[in-house]
């Protein structure tokens, strides 16, 4: 079933605003200057944060996969205690219904975009030339946000939403 990127932004808008909020996030926590902002709009891109480039190779690192961490650990900790009661108690309140959506559109936009893996990719190819390890690790993280974004036409990111936010709690229960 094809749905519109548009629509599920607009559907899953919680989940663009905190990914963008952990951009900004990291950057402020590395001292790079945030240069625009939009936490959420209707189009393409939902939301953005542009940013100098950073200094250091690790610092461009943080801030790209800094919001895959936030994104994961908020939709663990928001639907780990609406699904408790839901699935052990046979609680069907409302609000432990928002709250599983609210986790699980925050747990969707984990994933890093195809322009934030491309401005790892330009860092990271600076950071060759000088032998960082850490940029020659990252080739294969790049490549992987890229398969990520070509996956999402196949839901991979509902997926994982759904898997670290309820797929994780039915493991346990």
């Amino acid at each position: 079933m094809f749905i519109p990127g548009q629509v599920i932004s607009v559907a899953t808008f919680p989940g663009v605003i905190v990914h963008e909020a952990a951009h900004m996030f990291f950057c402020k926590l590395r001292h790079v200057a945030v240069l625009d902002v939009r936490f959420f709009r209707v189009g393409n891109p939902a939301g953005y944060v542009v940013h100098e480039q950073p200094d250091r190779f690790s610092t461009a690192l943080l801030i790209t996969f800094g919001p895959f961490f936030v994104n994961s650990l908020l939709c663990m900790l928001i639907c780990f205690p609406a699904f408790l009661p839901v699935r052990v108690f046979g609680v069907t309140h409302p609000l432990s219904y928002f709250l599983l959506w609210l986790g699980i559109s925050i747990g969707m936009h984990a994933f890093p975009s195809i322009g934030d893996g491309q401005s790892l990719m330009v860092q990271a190819k600076k950071e060759v030339a000088s032998h960082n390890p850490l940029a020659i690790l990252s080739y294969p993280l790049v490549w992987a946000i890229y398969l990520a974004n070509v996956l999402r036409f196949f839901w991979l990111d509902y997926l994982y939403g759904l898997g670290i936010g309820l797929g994780l709690p039915a493991l346990i229960f």
